[in-house]
């Protein structure tokens, strides 16, 4: 008996959405010209910046920039454990780091698929993966954003202005409500009857909701100090040491969390790189900021690969992902 089954073929694209992937990627060339050109046009002052920074700080950037995502999948597992799916780090980090690079592809969810279907053969049901894929993304923005929340009077006014503290405390509960473990299974539901899929088996817990967010939010951190170590290198001396450390770490948040909002790019490429410009030229000259965020994302799509190759090789060695399928063919060998 053949072991193939036949997998449904997938739906075809609509001309609507071959037109949004279009402006997706048209939009995505634009932004990165429009980097580029600035990039060149400054270029000799950023080559200069660039070369301050040091390698001690760029060691120090880098581990930071390493260390982030692998807080991220703690994150992810608790969330997939809580849902019913223990998955050992291994192959753990396999489905979620190698489907990571799906983000990097025009569109909004690639990371999804790729994570569901790699799940899928660790026996993860789709519809489990998938919602905490999805879970993943939102939790994640939402943390970074609530953490970011303290640079945005810096992006709103340059400094010259104060908002009103109790303006912000009432943003940090708005997205706090959405991180309500209630809200979050009812929208859960929502979604997955409007797709007409079965609800999922068990619904989540506030303690996982509260763990995996702690996760995220310290992923996050560690990826604003590997931005603030090399800021604090090219900052001018006289530069305050506490407003720099607010634009670039949490500064770095706010940024990431508005990219991860902004799906019509992959990966927020050119989003988060700007407000993080924005940001760090309150305490810097534009040629040093630039010569951060350019780096920053280097790290960041360094990280990316590095561990997307760590889990997939630290699975393989540990025989922890699915071989292919055996030859049950009953013709006995001669």
């Amino acid at each position: 008996m053949s072991t193939t089954g036949t997998s449904p073929r997938p739906p075809r694209r609509s001309g609507r959405k071959r037109v949004l992937d279009v402006l997706r990627i048209g939009f995505l060339v634009v932004v990165l010209a429009a980097v580029g050109i600035a990039l060149w046009s400054n270029w000799a002052q950023v080559r200069g910046d660039l070369r301050r920074l040091g390698p001690v700080t760029l060691l120090s950037a880098t581990a930071f920039a390493l260390l982030s995502p692998f807080f991220t999948v703690l994150g992810w597992r608790v969330l997939l454990a809580d849902l019913g799916s223990r998955l050992h780090i291994a192959p753990a980090s396999g489905v979620f780091f190698v489907g990571q690079l799906g983000k990097y592809l025009p569109g909004s969810v690639w990371s999804v698929v790729v994570q569901t279907e790699m799940a899928a053969k660790l026996g993860v049901p789709r519809r489990r993966s998938a919602v905490v894929g999805l879970l993943c993304i939102a939790l994640s923005a939402l943390t970074g954003m609530i953490a970011g929340l303290p640079a945005l009077p810096v992006l709103l006014t340059r400094g010259d202005t104060v908002i009103p503290w109790w303006s912000l405390l009432l943003i940090i509960v708005a997205l706090g409500v959405l991180l309500w473990p209630p809200l979050l299974n009812w929208g859960i539901r929502r979604m997955l009857r409007l797709l007409g899929r079965e609800p999922l088996e068990h619904a989540l817990t506030p303690a996982a909701v509260g763990l995996s967010s702690l996760w995220f939010l310290l992923s996050w951190l560690v990826g604003g100090l590997s931005v603030w170590v090399m800021a604090r290198n090219v900052a001018p001396d006289d530069a305050d040491a506490s407003r720099l450390l607010l634009v670039a770490v949490s500064g770095y948040l706010l940024a990431a969390g508005i990219g991860m909002f902004s799906i019509v790019v992959p990966a927020g490429v050119g989003v988060r790189d700007g407000v993080m410009v924005l940001l760090l030229t309150t305490q810097m000259p534009i040629s040093a900021a630039t010569a951060v965020v350019v780096v920053a994302r280097f790290l960041t799509v360094l990280a990316d690969v590095v561990w997307a190759a760590i889990g997939w090789l630290w699975a393989k060695s540990h025989h922890l992902l699915p071989g292919p399928a055996p030859d049950l063919d009953p013709t006995p060998s001669s």
